[in-house]
């Protein structure tokens, strides 16, 4: 029986999630392209002026991260608003579709890296020697990106954005991405130039890795993969956990950006009233989204039997009206109207209640021959399984 404090917790229902979110992740990103563009900037115009095709190929990438953070300025600007007629389920989307165009245009990228340190490798003694200023500048941004990363990564992680960890973690490809150009310029600076077109094409390489893991995730989510199996067995054990779910079945989880959308099928006492099944379902529903802040809702089917099996005849039984009729004949006599008839769906028949008026009740022998009527006739009947008469009689 749920108390007091829990029955309150559980029948009201959650606060929106946090309107600070939008702010942090805006503020978050605004600091990811004022680090790119200066590092952009200095990267190219530096590594042209020493000869250092891996210090240009490692600012190509910080350009890359600068249009990847201003594609997630869009999308968390569009991902935050609400939901409307034509997005029910809000906007959330916007997110994954950022991630996965991020993650195709850096595959993109750095397929273009490797094309051309290919070419510079082939070329390798025509190469001028690097200047000594490009592997300070390597040095520089690797400490900056490096700080980037980790400053993104604290954010995304509170804020349990997808998108947000995606250019985070674009920010520590950077950084690794730089320490290979500073070994490279490092060997080049010794007098082995192949090491510099060398180190621009593993860069292009930690490129192409990057972008197709995070395009994978992305499409990963757009066709529905369900949460890991820890979580979904957490919101299992929600589920099961609410007074009045006897079982669960057909668990299906999906998830929407930072957060996840749930179906659930309970089993409850096929005997209780439509409304207690309702609330039961709706309690199950309120439980998952207090215990599992990253739910953004739960759609809760309230079976009175296990429908996982073979297709069974409720569905080709007769409506209530054609019943009503069968029952009156199984009967076999006149019987005023019924004060209130419950028909039970169970399996390939039809249990009835019949709550017959006062004016039957006080009469014990008519009862009774109704009662024996049906034990004789019920056996083998095509719709009904059981039969059951009630007496409500008025007090004197």
């Amino acid at each position: 029986m749920v108390g007091e404090e829990d029955h309150s917790q559980v029948l009201s229902r959650p606060e929106p999630i946090d309107p600070e979110r939008f702010q942090a992740a805006q503020r978050c990103t605004w600091i990811s392209v004022a680090v790119n563009s200066v590092l952009t900037v200095m990267q190219i115009a530096v590594g042209f002026l020493a000869h250092s095709q891996s210090l240009m190929a490692d600012g190509l990438h910080s350009l890359s991260d600068l249009l990847a953070d201003f594609m997630v300025l869009y999308a968390n600007r569009k991902g935050s608003h609400p939901a409307d007629s034509d997005h029910p389920y809000g906007h959330g989307r916007i997110e994954t579709a950022a991630s996965l165009v991020l993650g195709l245009g850096l595959a993109a990228t750095g397929i273009g890296l490797l094309v051309v340190a290919g070419a510079r490798v082939q070329s390798v003694e025509d190469l001028p020697p690097v200047a000594p200023l490009a592997l300070w500048t390597a040095l520089a941004t690797l400490a900056a990106k490096e700080g980037l990363f980790r400053y993104m990564l604290g954010v995304a992680e509170r804020l349990r954005s997808p998108m947000l960890v995606a250019n985070a973690w674009h920010a520590r490809s950077d950084a690794a991405s730089s320490l290979v150009v500073a070994v490279g310029i490092s060997g080049s600076l010794l007098g082995y130039r192949i090491f510099d077109p060398m180190a621009a094409a593993l860069v292009g390489f930690m490129i192409v890795r990057m972008g197709v893991k995070f395009a994978w995730e992305a499409l990963q989510e757009l066709i529905d993969t369900s949460l890991d199996e820890a979580e979904v067995a957490a919101i299992r054990a929600t589920l099961e956990a609410t007074p009045g779910v006897l079982d669960l079945h057909e668990l299906r989880t999906r998830r929407m950006a930072h957060q996840a959308l749930v179906d659930a099928h309970v089993l409850v006492d096929a005997r209780i009233s439509v409304s207690e099944g309702h609330r039961i379902g709706e309690t199950a529903r309120l439980r998952v989204l207090h215990a599992h802040p990253e739910v953004l809702d739960v759609l809760v089917h309230v079976d009175a039997e296990e429908d996982q099996l073979p297709v069974a005849a409720d569905a080709e039984l007769p409506d209530r009206d054609v019943l009503m009729a069968h029952l009156r004949k199984l009967i076999g006599e006149s019987v005023p109207e019924f004060e209130k008839t419950l028909l039970h769906y169970l399996g390939n028949r039809v249990e009835a209640e019949l709550f017959l008026p006062p004016s039957i009740c006080f009469d014990g022998d008519h009862v009774a021959r109704l009662e024996r009527r049906i034990a004789d006739r019920l056996p083998g009947d095509a719709y009904f399984s059981a039969v059951s008469i009630n007496c409500r009689v008025a007090p004197t």
